[in-house]
């Protein structure tokens, strides 16, 4: 869990926003083991190391039944355009569709990149929603 918490650290620090990230890896760990979330690794085949990763768990909207939230999705930069991105978001597809479940997740609207990517998936995007939370 440790590679994952330093991989959320990195897209932190992409998404302009570092100091929001208030969990550990000792707390991934409780939480994994609790089934609160899971989570897709990509691994180089040359160093064993992870260098890609996809966080999900399994929400429900009262309209439209359970879905798959897709937290947190990111890849090493040096392995970016590699195709790793593809597989670790067809592997969340493919568990959505198992369970018979959507997928959402937000992507921030000046990802560029992130847009292009999710428009080959012909994404949707619902412009009418706010995100709102509490801290």
């Amino acid at each position: 869990m440790y590679a994952v918490h330093g991989m959320v650290k990195q897209l932190a620090t992409y998404e302009k926003a570092p100091e929001q990230v208030v969990t550990t890896p000792e707390l991934y760990v409780i939480d994994f083991e609790a089934n609160k979330f899971d989570v897709i690794v990509a691994v180089s085949a040359k160093s064993e190391e992870i260098i890609g990763m996809a966080l999900y768990y399994q929400a429900y909207s009262t309209w439209k039944g359970a879905y798959i939230w897709l937290e947190d999705f990111v890849v090493e930069e040096t392995y970016r355009g590699k195709g790793i991105g593809k597989l670790l978001f067809d592997a969340v597809l493919e568990v959505a569709k198992q369970q018979n479940c959507i997928l959402k997740w937000q992507v921030l609207d000046w990802n560029e990149p992130a847009i292009r990517f999710y428009d080959k998936y012909q994404a949707e995007y619902l412009h009418d929603w706010i995100t709102c939370r509490l801290a």
